[in-house]
């Protein structure tokens, strides 16, 4: 049965939230832009400086684990993953994107917190930088959207 939305659909509003970027150092020309088009981003949508904390680690494969720690803390209502995978030669494209992406999604079924996944996984660094700012900007409108939305259902 379809029950109205509650007005809580693309709620936008960050000026209350506390939220942890952990951000991934590999390709770090890609991983800073799409940095800095999140913080803005967050800062936009009014979420307070003091209340972003912003995590580099050396990979995407241990973005999960600051995740974890992040969440542990119960200090944020939203978290963000940010990252860039470009494929190689070889197989390890596929198993970083995989295994990242899967220990995003459990750290964010584990702890019930929102997490955007705005690791890139692209062809070549031109498409990666292509999406670059773009995937910055949705991650932080996605963790602000849903931090209010599990706020709301509470």
């Amino acid at each position: 049965m379809f029950h109205a939305d509650k007005g809580t659909a693309g709620q936008l509003d960050g000026s209350a939230l506390h939220v942890g970027i952990v951000q991934a150092r590999f390709n770090e020309q890609i991983t800073n832009t799409l940095a800095a088009a999140c913080h803005a981003e967050l800062l936009a949508l009014g979420v307070q400086e003091q209340h972003i904390t912003h995590l580099r680690v050396p990979g995407a494969l241990e973005v999960p684990l600051a995740l974890q720690a992040l969440a542990e803390s119960d200090d944020y209502d939203a978290l963000i993953a940010l990252g860039c995978i470009i494929r190689g030669e070889t197989y390890h494209f596929e198993l970083v994107a995989n295994e990242s992406g899967a220990g995003v999604t459990r750290v964010a079924l584990d702890y019930q917190i929102p997490i955007a996944n705005a690791i890139i996984t692209a062809e070549n660094p031109e498409q990666a930088a292509e999406r670059q700012s773009e995937k910055g900007v949705d991650a932080a409108r996605v963790a602000v959207e849903m931090a209010n939305l599990l706020a709301n259902l509470e």
